[in-house]
């Protein structure tokens, strides 16, 4: 019977491993934030963005009185002055361009032996798209998850340019291929830095269970595709684990196997759990572990520099106050606040790392963004239709993610990767 309570009032998607499918007993409350008292849209004090006028227009038409309004009298001839002035941003007529590349000969005068030019290496075929082509199909697809049918309508509508699903899926093979460097480079980084935040979601890899793996910090995203959840694919990228790094996960068993400096789990995902014990069997050893997490997660808000050189008092009450409430007596709890605290006691040095290192966050959030786009694009464009597919655009979308993060304009990342030449 207690279980069935359990099932009834407390089994709800807002913890992120239940999915909405099998929500039981919902309620309107989705979410850990707070309400707050502040209005909605930008608040007082708020830097605001508005149209400006380019200082030098590209396109000057000037209106210019013809005839008097009074008398009738032309005004051709008499001089003008502006009064106001006001612009308006267009787009104009875009068409393509088809650049001729021609090879020459010359004789040489001295010893006679004919001289040939030659083409840049990019150029293979008597015709080819070029770089800005092959760069806006991939942004369209990888970074708006556009399906192939809409950017070949797009191409055709826009530019004019009848391009083929098949050359589409081409172009972000051959993307792939020379942002491979660059993807190595976001993986080598990664693995080297200080702190990592890591999750995983599923998806359809052709009609079967596929799966997108994340490792990411503040400047670096790195995405891969498996067709497995487990170890063996954090192995794959990253044999010898996190020596130098803090390690941020949610209680996924194959990432807390991680071999890492430290660990943190994300208190996120056990504040959900806990308001979940709180609706569904009015735990109140949930209520005060709830209020014991978010208050480490306030006071990291407010801690300086100095204070991880050497912890405030406040730092050991909290440690303190965890290992009572984990050492309390839960005889009588509900088997799965039973599990849940046998969770956190044997991943006890994980709870509160965030609180000795500046850079750790005390959630996984990071990371869950960073896969949401995998989401995004099955809902978009649907399936991917193979595993390649999803490696291509687990590729392409960890450039994405990382210029983004760098400040670095994306479609000019991916025209540079379309126009690189590899050796």
């Amino acid at each position: 019977m207690a279980e069935i309570e359990f099932l009834r009032n407390g089994r709800k998607s807002k913890t992120s491993h239940t999915p909405p499918s099998q929500d039981i007993g919902r309620s309107n409350q989705t979410s850990l934030r707070e309400k707050s008292d502040k209005p909605s849209g930008g608040q007082k004090g708020h830097k605001g963005h508005t149209l400006k006028m380019k200082e030098v227009a590209d396109q000057v038409i000037d209106h210019k009185p013809v005839s008097c309004t009074f008398c009738g009298s032309g005004l051709t001839q008499s001089e003008s002055t502006i009064i106001e002035r006001r612009q308006e941003v267009v787009i104009p007529p875009i068409m393509p361009q088809y650049v001729e590349h021609r090879v020459h000969s010359k004789c040489c005068c001295s010893c006679g032996t004919e001289n040939t030019g030659a083409f840049p290496a990019n150029l293979t075929a008597p015709i080819q798209y070029g770089p800005s082509v092959v760069a806006l199909a991939a942004y369209l697809s990888i970074a708006q998850y556009v399906p192939y049918s809409r950017i070949c309508a797009m191409f055709k509508d826009m530019y004019q340019l009848h391009i083929s699903e098949g050359s589409i899926d081409n172009f972000l093979e051959q993307m792939s291929q020379k942002a491979m460097p660059f993807y190595q480079s976001i993986q080598e980084r990664v693995g080297q830095s200080a702190v990592v935040g890591s999750d995983e979601t599923g998806t359809p890899v052709a009609g079967k269970k596929g799966w997108f793996h994340t490792w990411q910090n503040k400047t670096l995203t790195f995405i891969a595709a498996s067709m497995n959840r487990g170890y063996q694919t954090i192995t794959q990228y990253f044999a010898d684990g996190f020596a130098y790094s803090v390690y941020v996960s949610d209680c996924w068993a194959a990432q807390l196997k991680v071999a890492a400096l430290r660990h943190q789990l994300c208190l996120v995902h056990l504040l959900r759990d806990l308001c979940n014990f709180e609706d569904a069997v009015g735990c109140t050893w949930s209520t005060e572990m709830k209020a014991l997490l978010m208050q480490a997660m306030e006071f990291k808000k407010q801690m300086t520099a100095e204070d991880y050189k050497s912890p405030p008092p406040d730092v050991g009450q909290m440690e303190a106050r965890l290992d009572i409430l984990l050492a309390a007596d839960n005889t009588q709890s509900h088997k799965r606040v039973k599990a849940f605290i046998k969770r956190l006691i044997k991943n006890r040095k994980s709870i509160l790392t965030f609180l000795y290192y500046p850079d750790v966050p005390p959630h996984n959030n990071a990371s869950e963004q960073a896969i949401r786009n995998i989401k995004v694009k099955g809902k978009v464009s649907g399936q991917f239709r193979s595993i390649r597919g999803a490696e291509r655009f687990a590729i392409l979308r960890s450039i994405i993610d990382t210029s983004a993060k760098n400040a670095h304009d994306i479609f000019n990342s991916l025209f540079l990767i379309a126009d690189f030449v590899p050796e």
